[in-house]
């Protein structure tokens, strides 16, 4: 059991009057002295002057980096410490010649590593700033009354005071104390560490009980299972329980996801790799070069430290959490809303999507159309949640409309959920289903007055199936028909109640089937007369007399069932999964085109089969009907160690362990319950199943570009490699040399090496991760998450572009100085610039080569204007380095005619020729095979 401070003792309200250990105080005594009203609640000008008082309710982030511990970070990286190496030896090296001038290297040096600090900060900053705005789109909300009027928040915003409402699903917002309790569990594991769920009452505590055993109150971060409560917040913030144990704890880490694993394991590799290969080129730099001058070791020195960096794509991390946080961006303004950045990952892999039915896959507009009775049917005009729109529209008989209109009326008193006309028009608060008796009352009578008020209640749960309430000595029950059916031993028939004969039990359910059949949902209703009482149980629940059923329509969404069809054309199976009627279930489905066969199995078929059994089913059937959330949790099971990736949906409290142990998780962002949307990893804002086949699309585009930036990061700084690498063991061959001097040659400086790494690294890679959708990205089957991010045959492009890189860039200083392969006619700095300005083009080139592994660089030219935004900069700022005299002195360039401008671009277009020609021959050996 965990021992914390308790927040009640403090003066955490003592602006209003301090309440010390309220678990004693009697519920009237602590409205009282939190001045607050149990029924109406706070004002909201009272409201806002404890909000000011108290501050938000949230917990404080102890490892919140502040802007500048961002900015200083970057310059934590130890290829950056070797830059600042870089700049120590150029600056001796210039004090020991003299300090004549300014040390321009050591400058040039300093001056790349503050603009890749800045670059490196800027995107770290977008990242951060998508990942807090996620956070505000998947806050938990609470129910409170405020100003008399019952009104969600979100949970940040509660003040001590405040009235709040629990019923099954909500994660209490704050730490409280209960006024009212009716069959309330709360789950307090994380908080106490006790696996039980809490049965809560109301009465006063005395002494001091411990954490777990003050059942009279309510904790901030637990969860509701059960029942239905109103507690007045005593403690908010960091004055919880909750915040008393986060300033003991340190932050936990999070898991890093297997892409960022790879990312980072890559990134080691590569600078092991690329450290010793400057080692090797400084090595043999030392032994085939004449030296004579300390500036000569200095130069090899920098230039190795220089090409370990350029060579190592070290803004790879901030770049992918970039992509990933603009993904996820992208995702929440199509109304899915991912809890962190790299889900996403996982989501684009999704093989499966488990779907709940109603307003996931239908449209949640739940309508009361039929109502059956004893003596007929009626039937109800109108659409939607305006209960003006429609009234009875036919009817069997003057007896069967009387009881129809008590059916609807226990549906609508036997009810959690709230109608109200707003400026926007009406609008439900809660349950759609329990929102549909509401609409439909007042079409029966002329007040949308209900009669009496609730004493008692037994409340719905996912195991009953069904709700009871206590109304003037009458207990109304409403829920499944056949859990109804089961409890009731008459029913109503006119006024008096007869007894349920066999046949007319077949009678009932061969209607609700007939019903079902046509794709409605329906529940029944019941009564019995208890007297006046203020108790009421399960056990009441016995003897009733059955009023009738109701059948809800709730048509299917066009788009759920073009966004199937797009999802299997992807591989990717739906399987539907509703508490419908089997024969409600199997009609809908058939509507959507869920699957081929019109088999269902229930919940129950599927709780009676052996692990091994449901591993063959899982393969078989794509709809289960009368699900109960265990059922869920056997499934997503079963389909996880068949190999599958799940998307599992859920709205209520006993679907979060199965959404929990889904790949992806998604919670219903209007329907869903608080305790689900924290187990999920995505919130539907839309509650709309095409909403999550146009995620696992945006899924799968992220990871294709994150693939596409890094094939172009990791070649083109191959290319540097291999151009100073050949460039120094070939110089002989190439005439790399300069005839003025014994100093020692390089194809590349190290400032030049440093340049191509700042203007080619940073812009055209975001670019990459900001490119539109491949066209085939859903007409491929889904990937394994253990499919590597860079495979053989990436690795086999990488090395090849890179060999052809440095080769045009080599041929290009031969062409232009005397001697070697080629003779030419420049100095060595023209011939040098020209180099450095083909492989400056040739990595602006391969930009575009990177967009697919297969498909031409010329299909879909112009559909990335963020490509040729960062490619016109590329050009422009080289333009800059090699023309301006200022640039010329910082970076050793010479200025270039028009000639050599167009060999340049034409020398470095042969690395888009190239991967072309691969391309082309990739095409035609895939051809050649499929025929």
């Amino acid at each position: 059991m965990t021992k914390v401070n308790d927040p009640t003792k403090t003066s955490s309200t003592a602006g209003i009057g301090a309440v010390d250990n309220v678990w004693q105080v009697p519920g009237d005594d602590l409205t009282a002295r939190l001045q607050t009203d149990a029924v109406a609640g706070l004002s909201s000008a009272e409201v806002a002057a404890r909000r000011a008082e108290f501050g938000p309710n949230e917990l404080e982030d102890t490892e919140q980096e502040t802007r500048l511990q961002r900015f200083l970070k970057q310059f934590r990286d130890p290829l950056v410490s070797l830059l600042f190496v870089a700049i120590a030896i150029s600056t001796l090296a210039w004090i020991l010649e003299g300090a004549h001038g300014a040390p321009i290297d050591a400058i040039v040096i300093a001056i790349i590593v503050i603009a890749n600090a800045v670059i490196g900060y800027a995107q770290e900053s977008k990242a951060a700033d998508a990942v807090a705005a996620l956070a505000k789109m998947s806050a938990a909300m609470s129910t409170v009354v405020r100003d008399r009027h019952k009104t969600r928040i979100p949970s940040s915003e509660l003040v001590p005071g405040d009235i709040l409402l629990l019923e099954e699903g909500d994660a209490v917002g704050a730490d409280g104390r209960l006024l009212e309790a009716t069959n309330l569990r709360i789950q307090e594991a994380s908080l106490t560490g006790e696996a039980i769920a809490v049965d809560k009452q109301t009465l006063p505590l005395a002494g001091e009980p411990p954490l777990a055993e003050r059942d009279n109150c309510v904790f901030n971060g637990t969860g509701v299972v059960e029942g239905v409560g109103r507690a007045v917040v005593t403690a908010t913030g960091m004055r919880t329980e909750m915040g008393a144990i986060a300033t003991l704890l340190d932050a936990t880490e999070q898991e890093e996801s297997p892409l960022k694993r790879e990312i980072t394991r890559i990134s080691k590799w590569l600078g092991i790799a690329v450290v010793g290969i400057a080692v090797v080129v400084m090595a043999v730099l030392l032994l085939v070069s004449d030296l004579e001058s300390p500036s000569d070791y200095v130069e090899i020195l920098v230039l190795g430290v220089s090409l370990a960096v350029a060579a190592v794509p070290e803004g790879l991390p901030a770049i992918l959490s970039l992509v990933l946080a603009i993904g996820v961006q992208a995702l929440a303004r199509r109304n899915a809303v991912m809890k962190d950045l790299h889900s996403v990952e996982t989501l684009g892999a999704a093989s499966v999507i488990c779907s709940d039915k109603t307003g996931t896959l239908t449209r949640n507009e739940m309508t009361l159309t039929t109502v059956v009775t004893a003596s007929g049917t009626v039937e109800l005009g109108g659409i939607g949640y305006d209960p003006t729109s429609g009234a009875v529209v036919a009817r069997t008989s003057e007896r069967a409309q009387a009881e129809a209109e008590l059916a609807v009326l226990i549906g609508a008193v036997a009810n959690n959920s709230q109608l109200d006309e707003g400026e926007s028009g009406w609008e439900i608060l809660g349950d759609p289903t329990e929102a549909a008796f509401l609409v439909a009352w007042p079409k029966f009578a002329s007040s949308r007055e209900l009669p009496g008020e609730r004493t008692a209640e037994v409340p719905f749960s996912s195991e009953r199936k069904r709700m009871s309430v206590l109304v003037d000595g009458r207990m109304f029950t409403k829920g499944a028909p056949d859990v109804i059916l089961e409890l009731c031993t008459h029913e109503l028939v006119g006024e008096e109640p007869q007894p349920l004969t066999d046949a007319r039990r077949e009678e009932i359910a061969r209607a609700i089937i007939e019903l079902s059949a046509k794709g409605m949902r329906t529940l029944g209703t019941a009564f019995k007369d208890v007297g006046e009482r203020c108790e009421l149980s399960a056990a009441d629940e016995a003897g009733l007399c059955f009023a009738g059923f109701v059948g809800i329509l709730d048509p299917p969404r066009e788009e759920a069932k073009r966004a199937i069809a797009e999802a299997h054309g992807a591989g990717i199976r739906t399987i539907m999964i509703t508490g419908d009627h089997p024969v409600t279930a199997a009609s809908i489905a058939g509507q959507l085109g869920v699957a081929d066969n019109q088999r269902v199995m229930t919940g129950a078929e599927v709780d009676a089969l052996s692990p091994e059994e449901r591993a063959k089913v899982v393969h078989e059937v794509d709809v289960y009907a009368r699900v109960a959330p265990e059922d869920k949790l056997h499934l997503v099971d079963a389909l996880r160690r068949d190999g599958q990736i799940v998307a599992m949906t859920g709205d209520g409290v006993n679907d979060a362990p199965a959404v929990k142990a889904a790949d992806i998780g998604v919670a219903m962002g209007i329907n869903g319950t608080e305790v689900t949307k924290e187990a999920a990893r995505m919130i539907l804002a839309d509650d709309n199943y095409a909403t999550i086949v146009s995620a696992v699309k945006r899924g799968r585009v992220v990871f294709d570009n994150i693939q596409k930036f890094l094939r172009y990061l990791l070649s083109s700084n191959m290319g540097e490699v291999c151009t100073v690498f050949f460039g120094v063991v070939l110089a002989g061959v190439i005439g790399l040399s300069d005839p003025n001097s014994s100093d020692l040659v390089l194809p590349l400086l190290a400032t030049q090496v440093l340049w191509i790494n700042l203007v080619t690294d940073s812009a055209p890679a975001l670019a990459l991760g900001l490119d539109p959708a491949d066209g085939d990205v859903m007409r491929r089957k889904p990937r394994s998450l253990d499919d590597h991010v860079i495979d053989a045959a990436m690795w086999q492009r990488v090395i090849f572009i890179g060999l052809v890189m440095g080769a045009v860039t080599l041929l290009t200083i031969d062409m232009f100085l005397p001697g070697g392969l080629v003779e030419g006619t420049d100095s060595l700095e023209v011939a040098r610039t020209a180099g450095f300005t083909t492989l400056v083009v040739a990595q602006l080139f391969n930009v575009f080569n990177s967009r697919s592994a297969h498909a031409s660089a010329f299909s879909n030219l112009f559909t990335n204007r963020w490509l040729w935004a960062s490619v016109g900069l590329g050009l422009v700022l080289q333009v800059a380095v090699v023309q301006a005299p200022f640039m010329q002195v910082a970076f050793g360039t010479a200025a270039l005619d028009l000639q050599h401008w167009l060999i340049a671009i034409a020398m470095g277009s042969i690395v888009l020729l190239a991967e072309e020609i691969m391309k082309m021959l990739y095409r035609i050996r895939r051809r050649n095979r499929a025929a």
